[in-house]
């Protein structure tokens, strides 16, 4: 009788980082707000930290290209390219980043999606190639500790009502090129004619349309003369494709909550079709009341357009 002999499991625990989370959530809300990147933003990565999401295909073998802002400024390039999408149930990719002139940090990430009747247990498996690899971006990043809050911020998230659709998003068709449409939201003199709803068109605006460069605008009611100053800085500009910022309201002389607009232009037939998104908000109200407000700006963006149609 032939004797089969097995082959000795490949042990591997000396070189990965495992982490787990049960979410009052479904298991199709949680593998969404992995691979929206609307949603990645508002919750990926530690306390403190924000993201740029500069492209995410999620199919195996598309990108994710991403870069961390450290409470302290710094920045922490990652580019990872995606090996298996199974929804909603598995993802793995393969990641790379560091921040700049430290160590890279790499390892292959496996996060499985197990449903617990209404609820979502998230398993996270970073894969290192060794344990020496391992250990030092534990010791270099945190990488535990910087795992557990962000998954204590994903549990967040998925409490909030942006990840029901808390978030803001109108599209607009404009009959207007796309390089035009991009200009009016870059170039402050362009961008005063529009900036505003019609009953609080704005009086001043100024604009640094770079990444890290700051914006700042005043509205004044014309039914009562009061002002609405708000602003924020710019996260993202890729002539004419795309263009991120932060926004906020000031109320003597504090910044409220801020949220981040990332507005998006693609042209087809020589109209520009743009997709605004809007979050985080505190409540169904607040977003209503910048949807009413960016709904009446929008309007008057088209007004803009068609009177350049004309001079042209």
């Amino acid at each position: 009788m032939a004797v089969r002999r097995s082959h000795p499991v490949e042990a591997t625990a000396d070189r990965e980082i495992v982490l787990s989370r049960v979410f009052d959530a479904p298991r199709e809300l949680v593998f969404d707000a992995w691979t929206d990147p609307q949603k990645v933003t508002q919750w990926w990565g530690p306390n403190g930290f924000t993201t740029t999401i500069h492209q995410m295909d999620v199919r195996p073998g598309g990108a994710w290209k991403l870069t961390m802002h450290g409470p302290d400024g710094t920045d922490y390039p990652n580019r990872s390219v995606y090996l298996e999408v199974v929804p909603p149930e598995r993802i793995v990719y393969k990641h790379g980043g560091a921040r700049k002139g430290g160590p890279g940090a790499n390892f292959t990430m496996t996060a499985t999606f197990e449903e617990q009747g209404s609820k979502t247990k998230l398993t996270m498996r970073m894969l290192f190639a060794s344990s020496a690899a391992r250990d030092l971006i534990v010791q270099e990043y945190g990488a535990i500790e910087g795992g557990k809050q962000t998954l204590a911020r994903l549990a967040g998230f998925l409490a909030s009502d942006n990840a029901e659709g808390g978030e803001l998003v109108i599209t607009r068709v404009f009959d207007a090129p796309r390089e035009l449409v991009f200009k009016a939201w870059t170039d402050p003199d362009l961008a005063k004619n529009w900036w505003g709803p019609r009953n609080y068109p704005a009086k001043h605006l100024e604009m640094d349309a770079r990444p890290g460069g700051a914006w700042r605008a005043l509205l004044k009611s014309t039914e009562n003369q009061k002002d609405l100053w708000h602003g924020g800085v710019f996260r993202e500009v890729v002539e004419p494709d795309r263009v991120a910022f932060t926004f906020a309201w000031e109320e003597a002389g504090e910044r409220g909550l801020e949220t981040l607009v990332t507005v998006t232009f693609a042209e087809h037939d020589r109209k520009t079709h743009m997709k605004f998104h809007q979050a985080p908000f505190r409540s169904g109200g607040e977003r209503d009341g910048h949807h009413g407000g960016w709904t009446s700006c929008f309007d008057r963006l088209d007004d803009l357009m068609a009177s350049q149609r004309e001079i042209a």
